[in-house]
């Protein structure tokens, strides 16, 4: 459950933020999750909800995840599809040249305090 190790890490970044601002409560973090961004929301969740009692700055702050779905460029034809929908192979063109641009990664997009 690499979950834990990542809320771990959220954490980390919010309480040094808060310290660097002199926030005494965090009461929200919102995060963006990519849709293959391997975390398991509901994991994430439990994980969350148990690491957060151990922090004095965060230990009843809400966590809201928005899900960023996983977006495909073909360097063949030049179209975007769903990475989840149609996997490496470009629907438009059968090209296999294809990169994730969108929908991998987890990033804090605000903070709501006291």
């Amino acid at each position: 459950m690499h979950e834990l190790g990542i809320v771990f890490s959220v954490i980390q970044q919010v309480e040094k933020a808060a310290k660097e601002n002199d926030v005494k409560k965090v009461k929200k973090v919102t995060l963006e999750v990519g849709e293959v961004s391997t975390i398991v929301p509901s994991y994430f969740e439990d994980c969350w909800k148990w690491s957060i009692k151990k922090s004095e700055v965060m230990n009843e702050c809400e966590l809201e995840m928005i899900i960023i779905k996983a977006g495909t460029y073909c360097e063949d034809c030049g179209k975007t599809y769903s990475t989840t929908q149609y996997g490496k192979k470009c629907p438009y063109c059968g090209s296999e040249k294809t990169y994730l641009y969108t929908g991998k990664d987890v990033v804090i997009k605000s903070l709501e305090v006291v």
